[in-house]
């Protein structure tokens, strides 16, 4: 497990409580006091630290390494169920963007999400989680596959944003997503979105347009990352601290602007301290919200999902 500089006080008293396990094992010396005694003080340390978590340090959070990302929750909510499907039909498979069937409990979903990698040759190969526009054309073509065939949407979000290169631009990107949110906003079948670890810019956007939009506790969405918006403003990323917290790009945040509907919470500690805990509250709200969703109409379902970002950034004054 690696660590946070912030998390350095739970990683050492961690270690004194795998010492204290080991000189037991090894000697006749009875240390279960004192093992509980570090135990509770984890405990304490861990409700500490993870309670008053600045926005910089979810942002790091929402990046750690060992996080869960969007095929871990497919495989942890579907199982074996989940069926892959490739290609946009026009340039070629973008591996930055996951879609296909899955089950959760006995309903049917088209799932799409962007996916990052878990060392360098897979990062590599997903592109960092950053879709071209020919992934981004792939979600759609899947989406309008589920339209119809009636089945719901669920959208995993994690992406430091859609790439930003000459090739993408030159496929058309900023169509590509433009596209996508203009048709999302009339799909006849419920879409669910949930942000998984970053939600950055145009690239969440492009998959982010749902009736239900659910941000996990530790997680962020912005137009633009704290370094990018401190290389800006500073032309530098010291202050990408202050750059976090005037972004007000927490769930938090997201929730008190009526940008999002829901937090979901985290296992104390972020996702990948207990990955079938988070597994199993995703799933939960993912499937309770798609029987709400499920009693309305194609028509109620369309209008209400457009008053709902049709309202976003109005402020009564």
């Amino acid at each position: 497990m690696e660590y946070l500089e912030f998390e350095n006080p739970v990683k050492e008293i961690i270690e004194q409580i795998e010492k204290c396990k080991l000189i037991g094992n090894e000697s006749e010396i009875d240390i279960s006091d004192t093992q509980k005694k570090l135990e509770l003080k984890l405990k304490e340390t861990k409700r500490s630290i993870y309670s008053n978590l600045t926005a910089w340090q979810r942002v790091q959070l929402s990046r750690h390494p060992s996080r869960p990302y969007t095929l871990d929750y497919i495989n942890g909510i579907c199982g074996d169920s989940f069926l892959e499907l490739h290609g946009d039909r026009n340039f070629k498979d973008d591996k930055a963007m996951i879609g296909g069937l899955g089950k959760i409990n006995s309903q049917s979903f088209m799932i799409i999400g962007t996916q990052k990698g878990y060392n360098t040759n897979t990062r590599k190969y997903r592109n960092f989680g950053m879709a071209n526009p020919e992934g981004y054309r792939k979600a759609l073509r899947l989406m309008k596959s589920a339209e119809k065939f009636k089945l719901p949407i669920l959208s995993l979000i994690d992406t430091p944003g859609a790439f930003p290169g000459i090739e993408g631009e030159e496929r058309g990107q900023g169509e590509a997503i433009a596209r996508n949110i203009f048709e999302m906003l009339s799909i006849k079948v419920p879409i669910i979105v949930v942000i998984i670890g970053e939600g950055a810019s145009g690239g969440a956007l492009g998959i982010g347009v749902g009736d239900s939009v659910f941000m996990l506790e530790n997680t962020w969405y912005s137009v633009i990352s704290p370094e990018s918006c401190s290389s800006i403003l500073w032309r530098s990323w010291e202050h990408k601290e202050i750059a976090a917290e005037a972004l007000k790009l927490t769930a938090k945040d997201m929730k008190k602007a009526k940008l999002i509907d829901k937090i979901i919470n985290e296992p104390i500690g972020g996702a990948h301290f207990d990955r079938s805990t988070i597994f199993k509250s995703v799933k939960e709200e993912v499937y309770k919200t798609f029987i709400s969703l499920d009693k309305l109409n194609s028509k109620d379902l369309i209008k209400s999902r457009r008053e709902k970002f049709n309202t976003m950034g109005i402020f009564d004054s």
